[in-house]
C-alpha cells in the first residue's frame, strides 16, 4: 500500500511541477481573470458578436493563452495525470485496497466505505470502496479512485476548483455510475488538468455547460472504456475548447449524446475539442435551443416546431471564430479566428442529427471534421452541415463505408457546399447503396463568393432526390460534383422523373464556369 500511494502522490507532484511551469510566465491576476472569464465564454460564446466589451475580454483571454502559456508543459503534465490509468497500475491498486477495512470517519461530502485518505499540499487523495458511493466533490480533492459500485458524483469532478488547486482526477473502475457537474465542472481544463476516467458500467453524465471533456487555459479529458453511455449536455460540453484542449473518448458500447450548441466536438479560437467513439451504435443530437440568426432569411414565416424552423448547433465536429462585423463599418471591430473541431466515429450503425453549422463545418478561419469510418449511418442537419464551410472557414465530411442515407433540415447550403471564401469536402466512401434527399435545399458540390466546394461518392446504386447544386459554382468559385460509378436516380423531389432540367443525371458530365457534375 506505501508503494501505491508514493506512487499516486509522485506522480501528481509531477504534474504540479510541469503544470507550474505551463503558466510560470503568468502573474496573479491574469491567473484569476482566465479562471473567471472562462465561465463567460462558456456561458455567452457566440461566432457573431457585435459586443466590444465583451470582445476585447475574449481577445485578451487569447493574447494571454497564445503568448504566455507553455503547452508542451501543460500536455506533459496530462500525460503524468494520465499515468495513473494504466490498466495494470489499477488493477494492482484494486488488489492491494480492497481487503482493507472501511475508515470509521469517511470526509465530508462522501457516503459509503472510504479505505483510504491522505491529504497532500495539493489536496485529498480518497480511494472508494467496491460497493456504492455518493461524492460530493469540490476543490478539497485531488485524486478519487473508486473500486466499484453504482456509485453518484455531485459538483466539481475531476475539474479544478480555483487557480491554487490545478489538477483533479477522477477514476471509477466499475458499476453504472451517475455523474452531475456544476458549470465548468467535469473533466473541464480551466487553468490546469482535468482528467476523469470511467472504464465500466452503463454510466450517465449529466452535464452543465462548459462540462464533458473541455478546455478553457488548460485540457479536459473524460474517457470512458465500456459501456451503453449516455452524455446529456447544456452548451460548451462534450469535447469543445476555448483557448485549450477538450477531449472526450468512448471506446465502446450503443451511446447517446446531446447538447444545446457549442459541443461534441467544438474548436472556439485557439481551441482543439475532439469527440471519438471507437464502436457501437450510436446517436448525436445537437441543437434544440439557440435560434438560428438565419431563420428571418431562410424561413421568415417558420415558427419554433416547423420543419423549416432553424436550430444552431455549431459543433458535431465544427471549429468557429468570432466575427465582429462583415461590413466595411465593422472593419475596425475585433475578431478571432476559430479553431479545431473533431467527431470521429470508427464503426457502427450510427444517427447523427443536428441544427446550423454542424457535422465537419468551418466558419471564420474554424476547420470543421466529421469522420465516420464504418457503419450504416442516417445524416440530417441544418443550413451549412455535413462537410460545409462560410466565411473563410473550411468543413471536411467522411464517410467511408455503409449504406448511408443524408437529409437536409428544411435549408440551404447542406453537403458539400462553401460561400464566402471558404472550402469544403464532402466524401461517401465505399460501395454502398446511398440516399441523398436535399429537397427544398442546396448542396452536393455547391460553391459561392470565391469558395470551392467538392463533393464525391465512391460508389453504389444511390439516389438523389432535391437537384438544386450538385457541381455548381458561381463563375469566382469552384463546384464540383463526382458520382464515380452505379445506376444512380436522380429527381427533383420524391417520385418525379428521373432527370431535371439541368440536365443531371446518371452518366452525363455537365461543365459551367466554376461547375462541373460528372457520373459515370
Amino acid at each position: 500500500q506505501k508503494e501505491v500511494v508514493a506512487f499516486l502522490t509522485d506522480t501528481l507532484e509531477d504534474a504540479a511541477i510541469q503544470r507550474e511551469k505551463a503558466f510560470a510566465n503568468l502573474s496573479e491576476d491574469e491567473r484569476r481573470f482566465l479562471f473567471k472569464h472562462a465561465r463567460t465564454l462558456a456561458e455567452q460564446f457566440h461566432p457573431r458578436s457585435t459586443d466590444q466589451a465583451k470582445l476585447k475580454l475574449d481577445a485578451e483571454f487569447a493574447r494571454l493563452v497564445d503568448e504566455q502559456i507553455d503547452y508542451a508543459a501543460l500536455i506533459t503534465a496530462a500525460q503524468a495525470v494520465a499515468r495513473l490509468g494504466n490498466e495494470r497500475f489499477l488493477q494492482h491498486l484494486a488488489l492491494t485496497f480492497q481487503q482493507r477495512p472501511p475508515l470509521t470517519q469517511p470526509p465530508p461530502g462522501i457516503t459509503g466505505d472510504v479505505l483510504f485518505v491522505q491529504q497532500t499540499r495539493a489536496g485529498l487523495i480518497v480511494i472508494g470502496g467496491a460497493g456504492a458511493n455518493t461524492y460530493d466533490l469540490d476543490r478539497r480533492f485531488l485524486l478519487v479512485i473508486d473500486l466499484g459500485g453504482d456509485d453518484t458524483y455531485h459538483g466539481i469532478i475531476a475539474a479544478p476548483g480555483d487557480i491554487e488547486h490545478g489538477i483533479s482526477t477522477v477514476i471509477d473502475l466499475a458499476g453504472n455510475d451517475t455523474y452531475t457537474s456544476d458549470p465548468l465542472g467535469l473533466a473541464t481544463g480551466r487553468l490546469g488538468i482535468g482528467l476523469l476516467m470511467d472504464l465500466s458500467g452503463d454510466d450517465v453524465y449529466q452535464l452543465d455547460q462548459g462540462s464533458g471533456g473541455t478546455g478553457f487555459a488548460g485540457l479536459g479529458l473524460l474517457f470512458d472504456r465500456q459501456g451503453n453511455d449516455v452524455y446529456m449536455g447544456n452548451r460548451f460540453t462534450q469535447g469543445a475548447a476555448f483557448g485549450g484542449l477538450g477531449l472526450l473518448i468512448d471506446l465502446a458500447g450503443n451511446d447517446r449524446y446531446t447538447s444545446h450548441g457549442f459541443a461534441l466536438g467544438f474548436g472556439g479560437p485557439l481551441g482543439i475539442g475532439t469527440v471519438l467513439d471507437r464502436s457501437g451504435n450510436d446517436v448525436y443530437q445537437c441543437g434544440d435551443k439557440y435560434p438560428s440568426a438565419l431563420n428571418q432569411q431562410d424561413a421568415p414565416t417558420a415558427k419554433p416546431g416547423d420543419p423549416a424552423f432553424q436550430y444552431l448547433c455549431v459543433g458535431m465536429g465544427a471549429g468557429a471564430g468570432v466575427d465582429g462585423g462583415s461590413k466595411k463599418a465593422d472593419s475596425a471591430q475585433l475578431n478571432l479566428a476559430g479553431g479545431l473541431g473533431y467527431l470521429i466515429d470508427l464503426e457502427g450503425q450510427d444517427q447523427y442529427r443536428s441544427g446550423t453549422l454542424a457535422q465537419g463545418a468551418g466558419h471564420y478561419f474554424g476547420v470543421g471534421v466529421m469522420l465516420d469510418l464504418g457503419g450504416d449511418d442516417t445524416h440530417s442537419g441544418g443550413r451549412t452541415s455535413q462537410g460545409a464551410a462560410t466565411h473563410y472557414g473550411i468543413g471536411l465530411l467522411l464517410d467511408a463505408q455503409g449504406h448511408d442515407r443524408y437529409a437536409a433540415s428544411g435549408a440551404k447550403a447542406i453537403l458539400g457546399t462553401a460561400s464566402d471564401r471558404s472550402v469544403s469536402l464532402a466524401i461517401d466512401g465505399g460501395t454502398g447503396n446511398d440516399g441523398y434527399d436535399l429537397t427544398g435545399g442546396s448542396g452536393l458540390g455547391d460553391a459561392e463568393g470565391e469558395s470551392w466546394s467538392l463533393f464525391a461518392d465512391e460508389g453504389g446504386t444511390d439516389r438523389y432526390t432535391g437537384l438544386s447544386g450538385l457541381g455548381r459554382g458561381t463563375p469566382d468559385s469552384l463546384g464540383l460534383f463526382f458520382d464515380l460509378t452505379g445506376d444512380d436516380t436522380y429527381e427533383a423531389s420524391s417520385g418525379t422523373a428521373p432527370t431535371s432540367a439541368s440536365g443531371r443525371g446518371n452518366e452525363r458530365t455537365i461543365r459551367t464556369p466554376g461547375s462541373l457534375f460528372v457520373d459515370r
